[in-house]
């Protein structure tokens, strides 16, 4: 199985979780549901650090990771978003084992 995986490790600034995981979420739930090309895209939060989320995106390839970064319910997030964010960390991998596979 092969594929392109996306971690962004968000550090938020504070009081803003709530409004980031309005457009995060809205995001996630586009993304999965209007690029044929998006496998996977989980929102995670920390249970001890309430300033941090992580994502973790599954791509077919490194195109459809770019065309993710070319829709307008990204573009919408990224700008709507930025003032929300202290800092983040995004981190490329390949797939190369997928646990749930037959």
């Amino acid at each position: 199985m092969n594929g392109f995986v996306i971690m962004v490790d968000f550090r938020l600034k504070p009081g803003a979780r709530s409004d980031f995981r309005r457009l995060i979420d809205e995001n996630a739930r586009a993304s999965c549901r209007d690029e044929p090309g998006c496998r996977r895209f989980d929102v995670l939060e920390s249970p001890s650090d309430t300033d941090r989320i992580v994502l973790y995106e599954i791509y077919d390839d490194r195109a459809a990771f770019q065309a993710h970064v070319n829709t307008s319910h990204f573009a919408r997030f990224n700008e709507a978003s930025a003032d929300l964010v202290a800092d983040k960390k995004v981190t490329e991998l390949n797939l190369v084992c997928e646990g749930s596979a037959a």
